[in-house]
């Protein structure tokens, strides 16, 4: 069996990444799966997810910790590969060695790299399954993170950023609609005071996924719903991922490019897919 632990101050994006990549081994492996504390999973109203077989036992010293103690039957712990830069930024990338993971083993990462798992994407879009909704004509979807982002200069996204996003939608549709669904209301206002605004995790998750022009955050919680999309014509996403605002051609994480995505630099300038993996790829052979 493999297994993963859901925390109490993991978002609901990161614990999605965390069970997908669980159910992604055990499928790929022919093992079991389980999640330890499936009573913290922070999207119960959104989504019935199936936990698997029972995990009895474990403790660490604190939340995502290496265990102290391994559930019951659990006989290996296994977390994936981080790598820092000199400043301490998490620029880590796929961990290879998880291809060999053994049976009865614990996982815990960020996991946040589409090929880990996209070879089971229509399973996945099953795992995850929501309640969709009509996707309005030529209307953008504004995925905006405030909250614990705000004033940290690293990763609060500046308006520079939303302003070019939404003028190249409006270059796709000159008379293209905005939404902005967030965590931060008061400071969304601040940004989009001509925007319609929402905060409801799972009408907000819903929209997301069903949305066919999408500017995104720099945040875990959009990933899968603008992933599993099936209407979606466009996405926006920042460039350098959780260094938006400072990188000088490394990405936060490494694995942070997703295929079929635009990129957006701080000039406004939007990127492939190809484009940014090339220039990440040239980046690392100058070190």
């Amino acid at each position: 069996m493999i297994v993963t632990e859901f925390y109490n101050g993991s978002g609901l994006g990161n614990q999605l990444f965390n069970y997908v990549m669980t159910r992604v081994l055990a499928l790929d492996k022919g093992f079991a799966f389980g999640v330890m504390h499936p009573e913290k999973f922070k999207g119960g109203n959104l989504m019935k997810l199936d936990f698997g077989l029972p995990v009895v036992g474990g403790s660490s010293p604190h939340e995502g910790a290496p265990p102290t103690i391994l559930p019951n039957g659990i006989e290996h712990y296994y977390c994936e590969k981080r790598v820092n830069r000199p400043d301490g930024t998490d620029i880590r990338s796929y961990d290879n060695e998880l291809t060999n993971i053994l049976d009865n083993t614990k996982i815990d990462g960020l996991f946040q790299g589409e090929k880990y798992f996209e070879h089971h994407k229509e399973k996945i879009r099953e795992w995850l399954k929501v309640e969709t909704v009509i996707p309005t004509w030529h209307t953008c979807i504004i995925n905006f993170r405030g909250g614990e982002y705000v004033g940290v200069r690293e990763l609060f996204l500046t308006k520079n950023y939303w302003d070019n996003a939404v003028a190249h939608m409006l270059h796709i549709h000159s008379d293209m609609r905005f939404q902005v669904v967030t965590d931060d209301i008061k400071t969304a206002k601040k940004f989009f005071p001509n925007f319609d605004i929402s905060h409801n995790l799972k009408s907000d998750y819903s929209t997301i996924q069903s949305a066919e022009f999408l500017i995104v955050s720099n945040s875990s919680f959009a990933f899968f719903p603008a992933w599993l999309n099936i209407n979606v014509k466009c996405i926006i996403a920042p460039k350098y991922w959780a260094r938006h605002n400072v990188s000088d051609g490394y990405w936060a994480c490494g694995y942070n490019i997703v295929k079929g995505w635009l990129y957006q630099n701080r000039y406004g300038v939007l990127q492939s897919y190809e484009q940014c993996v090339g220039e990440l790829q040239q980046y690392e052979n100058k070190k």
